[in-house]
């Protein structure tokens, strides 16, 4: 899922394979990890400290998936390890996050189950391909993490507590329904994309 993300690597496995496990883009991707049951734990907590904390540890947690990823290609800190649990990690934080947006009323349910389903496959079949082929991110790949990243701070917001108006919370359901069917369409489109790209690098190492 990442802005620039460390599961699609670039650079030669040989190479990857002197890298050490140990590393700081491998560490980032771990607290990631970390930071999702404490998310998961503040977003089902009552309150709107709660919630405003769930807000932050999504935040940090969003910005460790940036940041580890551009260290691992800058510093050149891809390993086996960040190519599996960077995903893992990302996939985490993000469906985590749209599952409890629905439980707390945020969000409705089919939407979470279309951009659930889309994920999961799409990580299934990356894992399964990445001994024979890599498929690289793709720009669609990277237009639908930064909307669904986008859309899930902005509906972890609560707005309600800020003292806007009946008219800013109507102009702000609206503008929530518009990033919602963007960041549905182009998670879709750019599932779709993958296949049809993970098709053709199939078909080229046969």
């Amino acid at each position: 899922m990442s802005l620039v993300s460390n599961e699609s690597p670039t650079t030669d496995p040989q190479v990857a394979q002197t890298v050490p496990v140990l590393n700081i883009a491998n560490v980032l991707t771990v607290v990631r990890i970390i930071l999702v049951p404490i998310f998961i734990w503040l977003m089902l907590m009552e309150g709107v400290g709660a919630r405003w904390w769930a807000l932050a540890v999504f935040c940090v947690a969003a910005f460790t998936d940036f940041l580890d990823g551009y260290l691992a290609r800058s510093m050149n800190l891809i390993t086996d390890f960040g190519k599996i649990a960077d995903p893992i990690a990302d996939k985490a934080l993000v469906l985590s996050a749209f599952v409890l947006l629905s439980v707390a009323g945020a969000l409705p349910w089919w939407v979470t189950a279309l951009i659930v389903l889309r994920e999961l496959g799409i990580t299934l079949m990356r894992i399964l391909m990445l001994s024979k082929i890599v498929i690289p991110a793709s720009k669609g790949g990277k237009l639908k993490t930064v909307l669904q990243i986008g859309l899930i701070i902005f509906l972890l917001i609560p707005w309600d507590t800020l003292g806007a108006g009946p008219t800013a919370l109507t102009v702000i359901n609206v503008i929530a329904w518009l990033w919602i069917v963007a960041t549905l369409l182009v998670t879709l489109l750019s599932g779709g994309q993958y296949v049809w790209n993970a098709w053709k690098a199939s078909r080229s190492v046969q």
